[in-house]
């Protein structure tokens, strides 16, 4: 069973994201944070294999928390939700470690895609 983290400071985008995800996954467990710190804690306390995680955020950006989170567990796939599709900023945050960037908002279409690939 995977475990997914869906992080974003906005509830609205939050459940956006896991109603196209539950359209995927049956088993799985879902946890949601809203900010970088918080996703720190819940992926030490947790342990999910897939964050999807927002640039822009309060207390701590996804920036910040992506080499934090890799360096939790370095085989965990970050995917990168942001309204921020510049290629300065994909290139940043896969230097970072993210596994995918892709752009807000991810409707079902997007999701499996992005499921196939992780």
């Amino acid at each position: 069973m995977r475990k997914f983290l869906v992080t974003d400071d906005s509830k609205l985008a939050r459940r956006t994201l896991i109603k196209s995800l539950k359209e995927y996954i049956l088993e799985e467990r879902i946890f949601e944070a809203s900010n970088g710190f918080e996703a720190l804690k819940l992926t030490l306390k947790e342990k999910p294999d897939v964050v999807f995680l927002d640039l822009t955020m309060p207390v701590m950006d996804g920036y910040e928390a992506i080499p934090k989170i890799k360096n939790i567990n370095p085989d965990i796939k970050i995917v990168v939700v942001s309204a921020d599709i510049q290629e300065k900023a994909k290139e940043k945050v896969y230097a970072l470690g993210a596994t995918l960037h892709v752009q807000k908002p991810i409707k079902s279409d997007k999701m499996k895609a992005i499921l196939e690939v992780i």
